[in-house]
């Protein structure tokens, strides 16, 4: 245990003074690996084997489609359909805000894409239209954390890799929770909107409807292609992914024809960067979870939680404590590779079912890209609405609440989130 207690005070060190997580998570295991004697082969092939995963495959070609739907202009179609179906409420354009993110994550899975892709545009429409920018900025925050929930969804993937569960599953365990989220934030908004006063955006319209529909019929063709290629086997996840990225160069080369090569590449060269960055963090993790492993620090946790408790919803509650701490200070995909393979077994042992596990565990780190110091949609929103970090944190606060209703309905409700795997698969 004395080599965790160095390796944990090493990571934080380094996180402290600004390191790169995946820096960070790379020194500290390595310094241990060193430490007991283990030549750097060992360490390079642990590495080699964190990534060496097939279902990983899918995560860069997910990423390259919502990077071109991004190039395609396909965000400001959504954003048009979701203003006809939801605007003419009151505070219309906070619940177009949530819709849009529901049909966007199911094209990118990926909250820092949502935010980054739609907020620009949905920031700037709700500023317009007279809405608080701090209200804007909470919303649009809030709603990218459907888009790893709602599939496909990246974090997902990672964590059926790490806990050897199907993704399907998993995909089609998230569809409900995603959408109990959306309810959520939409509740939120329509307090709002009575307590301030807020605008509809325009009268219903079914001309506009059917005109916007339309437009974005293929946009949303894209989450069907995935969601039911995946659950009905016609597709692997991975599969799925590549069918994305040709039916998105399809309508954006012939029927848009708003994609060009040079957006194309442009496309491409983000998605490399970004897909770089995400198995860079993975194939950290993966040494920094030896550490873990060889130091039996999973059989510790178990022992030690189940003297407290051996009651499931409990002991589900204290591991979603343990997980939202680590969700303050650590990357999603980083925290997903550390964490899983120690509550796991904890969790495996009262009978809780892992692919439930794997729903709570992403949105409690959804949660915590919405807290700082690490949370990355703050950061983009506030370069994305040219606002000071700090009001970005103030602003999304209140929106945590529905965020949190939602987590712990599913904690004490395994059934919202299993009863659709268990009816497919």
């Amino acid at each position: 245990m004395p080599e965790i207690i160095v390796a944990l005070v090493l990571l934080f060190a380094l996180m402290g003074i600004g390191t790169p997580i995946h820096v960070a998570l790379g020194l500290s295991g390595l310094a241990i690996f060193f430490a007991n004697g283990l030549p750097a082969t060992a360490a390079v092939h642990t590495i080699i084997n964190g990534t060496n995963s097939f279902p990983l495959i899918a995560i860069p070609f997910f990423i390259f489609a919502g990077h071109l739907m991004n190039a395609a202009q396909v965000t400001d179609r959504i954003f048009n359909f979701a203003k006809a179906i939801v605007g003419w409420t009151p505070g219309g354009l906070g619940h177009v805000n949530i819709g849009s993110s529901v049909v966007f994550a199911g094209m990118s899975g990926a909250a820092v894409a949502d935010a980054g892709g739609l907020g620009a545009i949905e920031i700037k429409a709700m500023k317009d239209a007279g809405y608080d920018k701090g209200f804007a900025v909470g919303v649009t925050a809030a709603s990218s954390t459907i888009g790893p929930i709602i599939p496909p969804s990246l974090p997902l993937i990672i964590y059926g890799v790490i806990a050897e569960q199907s993704i399907g599953e998993l995909f089609a365990a998230g569809i409900i929770p995603g959408m109990l989220m959306a309810l959520s934030l939409m509740a939120m908004v329509a307090w709002y909107a009575k307590k301030r006063n807020y605008p509809k955006d325009a009268a219903f319209s079914l001309p506009r409807l059917l005109s916007s529909g339309k437009a974005a019929i293929f946009p949303m063709i894209t989450p069907a292609i995935i969601v039911g290629g995946i659950i009905s086997g016609v597709f692997t996840p991975t599969e799925a992914a590549v069918a994305a990225v040709a039916f998105t160069i399809f309508i954006g080369f012939v029927v848009y024809k708003t994609l060009t090569w040079t957006s194309l590449v442009h496309a491409a060269m983000n998605t490399i960067k970004t897909t770089a960055s995400v198995l860079m963090i993975v194939s950290a993790a993966a040494l920094f979870a030896w550490v873990l492993t060889a130091n039996q620090v999973a059989e510790h946790l178990a022992s030690g939680l189940l003297t407290l408790t051996d009651n499931k919803v409990l002991l589900l509650l204290m591991i979603m404590m343990i997980v939202f701490s680590i969700g303050f200070f650590m990357e999603t995909i980083a925290a997903i590779t550390i964490i899983v393979p120690l509550i796991l077994p904890v969790a495996s042992s009262v009978g809780i079912d892992p692919v439930h596990l794997g729903i709570i565990v992403i949105l409690n780190l959804m949660i915590g890209l919405l807290t700082p110091p690490v949370g990355m949609v703050l950061y983009v929103l506030a370069k994305v609405a040219d606002t000071p970090f700090e009001k970005c944190v103030k602003s999304t606060l209140p929106f945590l609440v529905p965020l949190l209703v939602v987590l712990l309905l599913l904690v004490f409700i395994p059934q919202l989130s299993l009863w659709l795997p268990s009816l497919l698969y």
